[in-house]
């Protein structure tokens, strides 16, 4: 999902969009006052981590009580069972199994606004996309390249490593690739749609997906998807719009199944699914609430999981959808990320922080857990 929260009523979107941009910049100027880490010396020493006091003035209209941090957006696992969070305005945070670190900038970020996406290559360095460049770290240390560097757009929304090892990167101004040495834009024909209403910017690129055939799904902020397949070297781009039975043309999630099916999440239109011959638009039919969908995620059990803004998060076990919300226990209907790890814990991260489902209720997960 987006950083902005939207509602069906424009107007009142506008709103809450410019209320939650002073909140931001709020907490961000708070944050720049705040003390160093709260974590034991030898631990802030050998990580240089920023810790979050418990209660910053700020945050005490939205933190739950021993919170993380306000607003967190991505969730990752990386190859050595690592838990990384990327948030708004407090930077990355890592679980290594043992202890809970802040990076922010002072410690290796120069820029730490906001993350939108995080990726592992073969080698086990990790990605970062973020709001002010691309981010690499190698287990020492981080990285970042900006325009500085060559990176073509500092205002990143999407992030892929493809299956040959090459890196996607969608930002404000479209579309790029990084092969480790060199930055290049990569163009393609945008779908004939007429009056295209954007969400944010006309070339955004807001989602990407490389499906098991090898071809690379282009999420689009106006334009719906362009589809890329590398083996049709005379006519490789297809689209698919409204006019081709997607429920929206401003894409914010795209996700392949265990059948190979493509689940769509969309701003305006709810959530769409894809079997490669048509489109089901489970939210204009009315099956479920919510027209901005994303945090599209599929457990071991094959159950489907998304976020519905200010609906809370629905599961689909493949015949109907349940649907949790505040009143079901869930602490917060801004939902913007849901993982299921290689343990089988279950994280939801949103607006108010980071929570654990146990197959039954959920449960906030402060500084100390619960992490087991």
């Amino acid at each position: 999902m987006t950083y902005l929260c939207h509602n069906s009523d424009r107007s009142l979107n506008m709103m809450k969009s410019g209320f939650l941009l002073i909140i931001t910049l709020l907490l961000l100027l708070a944050c720049n006052k705040q003390q160093q880490s709260n974590l034991p010396e030898e631990q802030a020493a050998s990580s240089k981590a920023l810790e979050i006091p418990d209660k910053p003035v700020t945050d005490r209209l939205f933190f739950i009580e021993g919170q993380l941090c306000q607003h967190l957006r991505n969730i990752f696992q990386d190859s050595k069972g690592n838990l990384w969070f990327g948030t708004n305005v407090y930077g990355l945070m890592r679980y290594d199994g043992d202890s809970l670190v802040y990076f922010n900038e002072g410690n290796g970020l120069e820029r730490s606004g906001r993350f939108t996406g995080i990726a592992e290559d073969k080698e086990g360095n990790l990605w970062f996309a973020a709001y002010g460049g691309l981010l690499k770290y190698d287990g020492n240390g981080f990285k970042n390249f900006s325009t500085d560097e060559g990176l073509i757009d500092n205002e990143l929304w999407s992030l892929l490593i493809d299956s040959k090892g090459m890196i996607w990167i969608g930002g404000t101004e479209g579309l790029y690739r990084f092969d480790g040495n060199e930055f290049t834009s990569f163009p393609f024909p945008k779908a004939n749609v007429p009056n295209p209403e954007h969400q944010y910017a006309e070339n955004r690129i807001t989602s990407l997906l490389e499906d098991r055939q090898g071809k690379i799904w282009i999420g689009t902020d106006g334009y719906g998807i362009t589809l890329f397949d590398p083996s049709q070297a005379k006519n490789p781009f297809s689209h698919f719009t409204q006019a081709e039975g997607l429920a929206d043309n401003t894409i914010s999630n795209l996700f392949e199944d265990k059948a190979g099916n493509i689940w769509i999440g969309t701003v305006f239109g709810g959530l769409s699914r894809f079997d490669r011959n048509n489109f089901k638009n489970f939210t204009s039919e009315g099956i479920i609430e919510g027209i901005e969908v994303g945090g599209l995620h599929q457990t071991q059990n094959g159950d489907i999981w998304f976020t519905a803004e200010n609906h809370g998060v629905y599961r689909y076990d493949g015949t109907s959808f349940h649907n949790y919300t505040q009143e079901s226990g869930l602490q917060t209907n801004a939902v913007l990320a849901i993982y299921e790890d290689r343990e089988s814990r279950f994280w939801f991260g949103g607006w108010g922080g980071l929570f654990r489902f146990n197959g039954e209720s959920f449960q906030p997960v402060s500084k100390k857990g619960p992490w087991e």
